[in-house]
């Protein structure tokens, strides 16, 4: 995956209307997403620390973790490998 630049997609994320999560859910995402990043590390998927830190910038937002992959397909530019600013 390409650089991600995190604060303009913050920017687009905190732009959108969707349902953020509860402080209470949000911990629940933290310990699923950790839970789900050691299951790819054992299959030698460990992400890398641009996606690392795009998912834990989406969690802090508030991001529902279904919620995430839509966010991310919607962000990218048609025809390039970059996320749109």
């Amino acid at each position: 995956m390409a650089h991600i630049d995190l604060e303009a997609l913050r920017g687009r994320i905190r732009s959108m209307a969707f349902e953020r999560g509860t402080p209470e859910q949000i911990a629940l995402w933290r310990d699923d997403v950790s839970e789900s990043r050691a299951n790819l590390a054992i299959e030698d998927m460990t992400p890398t620390e641009d996606e690392d830190a795009m998912f834990a910038m989406m969690l802090d937002e508030g991001v529902p973790p279904a919620l995430m992959p839509s966010i991310i397909l919607d962000l990218y530019q048609p025809g390039t490998s970059q996320i749109a600013a």
